[in-house]
């Protein structure tokens, strides 16, 4: 896995992965890699992220079951980003929401564009493992 070794983590050894979701397009969500996570994801084809507030790896699903299978690894022209294309399982937001970005700026007010995925039965799918 050369290309990895072109990427350009920061000071902290980490690199921001922006997950869309590889058939609809939508951002689902931003979450940080380090060299470690990046070639976890790429072995398993699960995306696996490095939580700065834990200090641990998580691979997204494990405990939720809305798994993340990798369909394409995109990185940009300075290498210092990733955009993860991936099959969505379920939700990618802890709040119950489709994406993280379920909430758009009006005036000085957020307000918010996405109803959470329990309105949405294709939404919630089964929890088993990948």
């Amino acid at each position: 896995m050369r290309w990895i070794e072109q990427l350009r983590f920061d000071a902290n050894g980490l690199i921001p992965a922006v997950i869309q979701d590889a058939e609809s397009g939508t951002v689902l969500m931003v979450a940080y890699m380090n060299r470690e996570a990046v070639q976890r994801t790429v072995h398993t084809g699960l995306c696996t992220y490095w939580s700065r507030s834990r200090q641990q790896f998580w691979v997204k699903g494990e405990t939720s079951g809305h798994f993340q299978r990798v369909k394409q690894i995109r990185v940009d022209c300075d290498a210092d980003c990733l955009l993860i294309l991936v099959e969505q399982q379920g939700v990618a937001c802890h709040t119950g929401h489709r994406s993280c970005f379920y909430r758009a700026v009006e005036g000085d007010e957020l307000r918010e564009i996405e109803p959470d995925a329990s309105h949405f039965s294709a939404w919630r799918e089964d929890k088993s493992q990948p």
